[in-house]
């Protein structure tokens, strides 16, 4: 875990914490590049974003949190970039945003 390879990038699963002990994120890199499954955290704990990345790009389904743990959005990325369907959520938890993205 957390390791570098043996041009010094990160390489393997990285679990990284804040200074007070709570883990702010984890996921695996390859030569430095972000690749896979990915969690990242709030202060509080709460989840934050997940989601997948190829070749250090978001690739995939992706969904990112409120701060209080409520949905925010969901949709998929390609190569980066956000594609189909959207739906983007209020702190309450109300869908406000249904889009479509080329």
């Amino acid at each position: 875990m957390n390791e570098y390879n043996d041009k010094s990038l990160r390489h393997g699963y990285w679990e990284v914490y804040t200074s007070d002990g709570n883990l702010w994120y984890t996921g695996n890199y390859i030569n430095g590049e972000y690749f896979g499954y990915w969690e990242w955290y709030y202060f509080n704990s709460n989840l934050r974003y997940k989601g997948t990345f190829n070749n250090g790009k978001q690739n995939g389904y992706w969904e990112q949190y409120h701060s209080n743990g409520n949905l925010w959005y969901k949709g998929d990325y390609v190569n980066g970039e956000r594609v189909g369907c959207w739906d983007w959520y209020n702190k309450n938890g109300d869908l406000v945003i249904k889009e479509f993205v080329l």
